[in-house]
């Protein structure tokens, strides 16, 4: 269930970086960030088609993430300058359950350029407060390579804890690899007024 009172597309500043949700404007520059930072990306996510690194294919992605925000099931986050419109990076919020479980889960990626920056640690700290205060979220999990310590770094300075070790869990550049699962509780979550629940409840 959305809540129209908040925006669909929002707008993050936190320091020096603007985070905001992907429209239509953003196509060309998001298409610009896959292809420029292609072979970096490439061992740490899935096997992507060619059509992935192409206008057309993110044109209709675009429409169906617009769609997804527009009912709070996903986000889908730039990271960039407010000097310039070149993307840094991008953080994604999918698998949104309101109750019982008020829980999501992430996944991002940062430019080959824009490593060793604090930029993910900063964007991803400020976006996961944006869905506790805004989307009532109690619970953000993510998960990452065990060989991917950049990751496990970032996870842990905005306040992720390890639950697990998943084996075999993604499939990543073609092969199955392990994931240690991480989870981000929100620590003042409260419970919505009994009629948001019910409603929540008869959409299930």
């Amino acid at each position: 269930m959305s809540d129209p009172s908040i925006s669909r597309f929002p707008r993050i500043i936190v320091d020096d970086l603007r985070i905001d949700a992907i429209c239509h404007e953003d196509v060309t520059r998001i298409v610009q960030y896959f292809q420029r930072n292609r072979t970096f990306l490439t061992p740490w996510e899935p096997t992507r088609t060619d059509g992935f690194y192409t206008e057309q294919g993110w044109k209709r992605r675009v429409l169906q993430l617009m769609e997804l925000q527009k009912h709070q099931l996903a986000y889908y986050f730039l990271i960039a300058k407010p000097t310039s419109p070149q993307v840094l990076g991008v953080i994604s919020y999918t698998s949104m359950m309101q109750y019982p479980s008020y829980s999501c889960t992430v996944g991002y990626s940062l430019d080959e350029l824009a490593q060793g920056q604090g930029i993910m640690r900063r964007a991803l700290s400020a976006t996961n407060q944006w869905l506790f205060d805004n989307v009532n979220m109690h619970r953000v999990c993510a998960s990452y390579m065990p060989k991917n310590e950049k990751s496990a770094k970032v996870l842990e300075a905005v306040g992720f804890e390890r639950e697990g070790r998943a084996r075999d869990y993604l499939l990543i550049n073609g092969h199955w690899e392990d994931h240690i699962l991480m989870a981000h509780i929100n620590p003042r979550w409260q419970l919505p007024r009994p009629e948001s629940t019910q409603n929540a409840t008869s959409l299930g």
